[in-house]
């Protein structure tokens, strides 16, 4: 076998070992050949070492530079201390970086040009980044020119923003800088947090702030913020209240919410338009909530569920107050809201009037102003900031027609049109002003093939016969113009369009399903739990979680509950930050 001619070697220690060397000839002061001065120190140094390592050494030795011809160089502004801890990093590719140290070093590197100096004094400050101090750390950055620390300052800033919003640095802010926090679609803070982080910048100096509030009123995003505290608390703000842009501004959001309308928003010439379309903030995130049902068919449940985004785990949050056999539950401006019921815990069982709410920013139930009438197995349905209760079983357990519906700008609640025909148990959604209630059964136990169809804004129904319709304790959703209905002692699943009034098929569910929950998640259907009908022709329970895709028209398991349940609420809920407690 002929050999090869040539064999390269290559000596992996060759370059530390003459680093090691040229650092020991530095230290003897050996071939050096000049004097780097700062105070009253000089660091002799090779040139060429320094050449090679800085541009900046590069561009005055090799140049036509007065320092060319000087044996002593006097490096003005960086003090002996810092010098030598640099010469000693040329040579040894070492740096002691310290909490006192850091700021003179990386200035010192930015002004020599030793790059990976300069970002490893950033990476030192990254880590100590904390809420109390990334905005000092972004004014840092900014003085330093340090991209890299900018932005991970600016993420935490972001992030971090209810513990920023107090701070004093914040206060300090410019307009400009203030404007730029408050635009943003990744700060991370409710609404009403925005608006009290610019009431208290302005009161910081009135004097020469008091001007400003209405652009950065503009900046508040006023339909994601909860009527009560937008027309209770904010309109009647003082520094508001002496704004007349911000006066209009709420008035407009005002008038657009009494109407249940689109008007306003039709009107190209209002200059509201866009601050109302705007999109919620990045940083919210929807997550689906279970609450209350019949768990493992043993007794009604007082659980709520919330599954947690990252780990796809369900969290217990706190439990619901009492045990409400056949409550209705609804998700309006953030919050849950469990709506009448049977009591389980009386002899008889008395049917309820309560309302309970539940945040998941404190995660603690509160009971809410009451229903007009008691009633169990009846349908809830949120339409922008009203609740509608429809039908059920009275206190007499009688099937009830009556339809009522609370106002949260008021928090009243008031009867409206009852439904033309009283139904238990049918589907029922809510899009472009009108309730749509489908199918259901009669007082003998018997599917209804009607559409029941409530006009918002004139408070009247109609009704429409439709073969297609024969459901019974199946949910509905809204998702892209079109009204889901799924299952209800049958696995179809079929779309309702409701402007052509037409009926689109999409793929069965894999069982017949019913007194399951179904919720809109991130542009799928996510329906939960209920019960189904075997191949034996058996009722079982399930614990089951799964995703309808409309864009393939698929179907696919997504996981479990803990347990199984029906009878139950499954809501969407948009939320900043998870806040309840991780159990």
């Amino acid at each position: 076998m002929e050999r090869a001619d040539v064999f390269l070697f290559q000596d992996k220690e060759q370059s530390s070992n003459l680093l090691l060397q040229l650092n020991n000839l530095r230290q003897e002061k050996l071939l050096t050949d000049v004097l780097l001065c700062s105070e009253n120190t000089e660091i002799p140094c090779h040139r060429n070492v320094l050449v090679s390592s800085s541009p900046y050494f590069r561009a005055m030795f090799c140049n036509n530079f007065i320092e060319r011809q000087q044996n002593r160089i006097n490096l003005q502004g960086i003090a002996s201390g810092v010098l030598s801890g640099i010469i000693d990093y040329v040579y040894t590719g070492l740096a002691n970086i310290s909490v006192d140290n850091v700021l003179p070093l990386m200035q010192a590197a930015s002004m020599l040009q030793y790059g990976r100096l300069f970002e490893a004094c950033s990476s030192f400050l990254q880590e100590r980044l904390s809420p109390e101090n990334c905005l000092s750390m972004l004014r840092l950055s900014e003085i330093l020119n340090c991209d890299t620390l900018r932005l991970k300052a600016k993420e935490m800033a972001m992030k971090s923003f209810s513990h920023v919003s107090v701070s004093e640095d914040l206060r300090e802010l410019s307009l400009s800088e203030i404007m730029g926090y408050l635009e943003d679609d990744s700060l991370c803070a409710e609404e009403e947090q925005v608006f009290e982080t610019l009431v208290a910048w302005i009161h910081f100096d009135p004097l020469s702030r008091r001007g400003a509030i209405g652009d950065l009123f503009k900046k508040v995003r006023l339909r994601y913020i909860h009527p009560t505290y937008l027309f209770q608390f904010i309109a009647n703000d003082p520094l508001v209240q002496s704004s007349a842009l911000c006066v209009e501004l709420i008035e407009w959001v005002r008038r657009l919410m009494f109407c249940v309308s689109t008007k306003y928003l039709d009107d190209s010439t209002c200059d509201f338009n866009p601050l109302w379309v705007a999109p919620r903030r990045c940083t919210y995130h929807d997550t689906l909530v279970v609450v209350g049902g019949r768990k493992n068919n043993e007794q009604t449940s007082r659980e709520a569920l919330v599954l947690h985004e990252k780990s796809q785990k369900w969290q217990h949050l706190s439990k619901v107050p009492i045990r409400l056999y056949k409550a209705s539950y609804v998700a309006l401006h953030g919050v849950v809201y469990v709506l009448g019921g049977l009591r389980t815990n009386t002899k008889y069982g008395q049917v309820s009037t309560s309302v309970y709410t539940l945040s998941l920013k404190t995660n603690e139930w509160r009971a809410a102003e009451p229903m007009l009438e008691p009633r169990f197995a009846h349908q809830s349905v949120s339409y922008l900031h009203f609740i509608f209760v429809l039908g059920g079983l009275g206190s007499h357990r009688r099937l009830t027609d009556g339809v009522e519906r609370y106002n949260s700008m008021f928090n009243q609640w008031e009867s409206v049109a009852p439904m033309p025909e009283a139904v238990l148990h049918p589907a029922v959604a809510a899009t472009n002003q009108r309730i749509y209630v489908f199918g259901g059964e009669d007082a003998m136990q018997n599917p209804v093939r009607i559409i029941q169809v409530y006009h918002i804004t004139r408070n009247m129904w109609c009704k429409m016969e439709n073969r297609t319709v024969k459901n019974v304790s199946a949910p509905a959703v809204v998702m892209d113009d079109k009204i889901y209905v799924i299952g209800g002692y049958t696995r179809r699943m079929i779309a309702y369009d409701a402007k052509a009034n037409r009926f689109i098929k999409c793929t069965s569910l894999k069982e017949r399903r019913m007194h399951h929950s179904a919720t809109v998640l991130n542009n799928k259907v996510y329906i939960t739990g209920g019960r189904y009908i075997n191949g034996h022709d058996v009722i079982e329970d399930s614990d089951s979680l799964e995703c309808y895709d409309p864009k393939t028209d698929t179907w696919t398991s997504e996981g479990t509950l803990p347990y199984k349940l029906f009878d139950h609420g499954s809501l969407t809920l948009t939320c900043v930050s998870q806040t309840w407690d991780q159990s």
